[in-house]
């Protein structure tokens, strides 16, 4: 009995291998450490928050202590009267950054299909770097401190790093087909955790200077990535005389396409080939997907609300850990910073594992679900871990696994399939516009999250912003269910034909 094409595999990465060059390689790291770059200055500001914290509230004074004049010079930072306000409006700065970062991203996901995508992501580092710079360091070394001003830089700051995300995505789409999507996606969408990784590092060496110097530095190494990807970024293999995705694997595909099941359609043939989502050949080049047309895909509003629950949790960790390190267990901020770095590591891993399962499986959704289950144990285990450096290193690392792995897998790999599937193969300027939607989404629910972290944690404390995150954690399996359902009951239909066949 002739097994189905649909249910013949071959290695996730036959493809992968044999159309790999050197110019794939120059796209992996330049659009990796592009995004890297991006994450690294957003770490800087959760990494100096308690630096910030103390300068924007007054020193403890005895009624002894001499009254420095004038007034106006020495207080002039002193824009909160305690550190709980000051916890409150920094929180509420995440919220700003992120609802304007989520409007941002549905935009540039829709600009991001119709421009150049090197220009869009060029303009996008630079100009931030410049946001960024002002904001932390030339406020300070001008002793300007006002409320207004860091809320309308930080809004700006949010819609041009809006640009990175889509434009990154769609260039790798462009040189990356469905072989071994979930394993290359999972490996390369690390450049978030190693961003925050670095931010890390970086504010953690200057931070005794002075927070200013930690935004000086971030600012300073994102202007220099957005001049070298303006000058060395291709965004299509077209550019170099390459062939686009699909033009050269007619043949393979006749044998099977690696991840047909994805986010295909079960009743399309076999010979559903890759091909290019950003054409640059202006004569054959289709016409970019609309806005409302993306949103009706099938599975991008059920993976949109999901990543909304999950990027919540994922982001909260992301700007609060070292905060939570320090306030909790009284680590100094330095070492907070570095030992927040151990989640950023398991996100790594969780990744690049969860992504190469899924190859295997041909599936994401059951993948997504076990690692999701796993995550609201860890997240239930990290909340009760003891004063301990190196046993909190270790479970905040598992954390990181079971959710950062899922994140990374949603806004990349799972995006590009949702991008790519066989209704917008006549229109395939769609991918950055679907990413724009899945991360503007997830990027709500995150604003949403960052000021009711605050909230829950002034009120109520750690403990219940945790099992905040384990409901949101589960919130996340809930929109995804009817995905997961039909992916099983694929997998076990295909089970019963191999059999079958055998």
């Amino acid at each position: 009995m002739a097994v189905p094409g649909g249910l013949r595999r071959q290695p996730a990465n036959r493809g992968l291998v044999s159309h790999c060059t050197h110019h794939h390689i120059v796209v992996f790291l330049l659009t990796f450490f592009s995004y890297s770059l991006l994450h690294a200055s957003r770490k800087t500001f959760s990494n100096v928050k308690v630096s910030i914290s103390s300068q924007w509230t007054p020193s403890p004074r005895n009624s002894t202590a001499p009254e420095l004049q004038p007034y106006e010079l020495w207080n002039s930072s002193h824009l909160f009267q305690n550190a709980e306000e000051a916890t409150l409006f920094l929180g509420t700065l995440d919220t700003i950054f992120l609802f304007s970062y989520a409007v941002g991203l549905f935009v540039s996901g829709i600009v991001g299909d119709r421009l150049n995508l090197r220009w869009v992501l060029s303009f996008g580092m630079c100009s931030s770097a410049l946001v960024v710079f002002s904001f932390g360091t030339l406020t300070e070394w001008l002793h300007f401190y006002n409320k207004w001003f860091y809320c309308c830089l930080w809004v700006v700051n949010g819609l041009l790093q809006s640009t990175g995300w889509p434009c990154v995505v769609a260039v790798m789409g462009n040189w990356f087909g469905k072989a071994g999507r979930g394993f290359v996606f999972g490996l390369w969408s690390a450049c978030a955790s190693v961003g925050n990784i670095l931010g890390a590092f970086l504010a953690s060496c200057v931070l005794k200077y002075g927070y200013e110097y930690a935004f000086l530095v971030t600012a300073s190494v994102q202007f220099a990535g957005g001049v070298i990807v303006f000058f060395g970024l291709l965004t299509s293999p077209k550019e170099v005389g390459l062939p686009e995705l699909g033009a050269d694997e007619d043949e393979a595909s006749v044998e099977e396409d690696a991840n047909r099941p994805l986010m295909g359609n079960d009743d399309v043939d076999d010979d559903d080939q890759n091909y290019s989502i950003q054409a640059t050949d202006n004569d054959n080049q289709p016409k970019a997907i609309g806005f409302f047309q993306a949103c009706c895909l099938p599975g991008v509003v059920l993976y949109s609300l999901a990543y909304a629950c999950l990027k919540l949790v994922n982001y909260s960790f992301f700007f609060w850990l070292p905060f939570y390190l320090s306030s909790n267990f009284g680590w100094k901020e330095a070492e907070a910073d570095q030992l927040s770095i151990w989640y950023d590591v398991g996100g790594i891993i969780g990744g690049t594992i969860q992504g190469l399962i899924s190859d295997v499986l041909q599936k994401r959704a059951p993948v997504l679900a076990v690692s999701l289950l796993f995550a609201v144990g860890s997240l239930f285990g990290y909340s009760r871990s003891p004063n301990s450096k190196p046993i909190n290193a270790v479970i905040m690392t598992i954390t990181g696994f079971f959710i950062g792995g899922p994140s990374n897998m949603i806004s990349s790999a799972i995006s590009a399939d949702l991008g790519r599937q066989d209704l917008v193969k006549g229109s395939s300027e769609a991918l950055a516009t679907v990413t724009g939607i899945v991360d503007g989404t997830g990027s709500i629910g995150a604003a949403v999250g960052q000021y009711l972290v605050s909230l829950i944690q002034e009120n109520l404390g750690w403990m219940w912003v945790f099992y905040f995150f384990i409901l949101m954690t589960s919130s996340t399996i809930l929109f995804i269910s009817p995905l997961i359902v039909r992916e099983i009951r694929l997998l076990l239909h295909e089970r019963r034909l191999r059999t079958l066949a055998e």
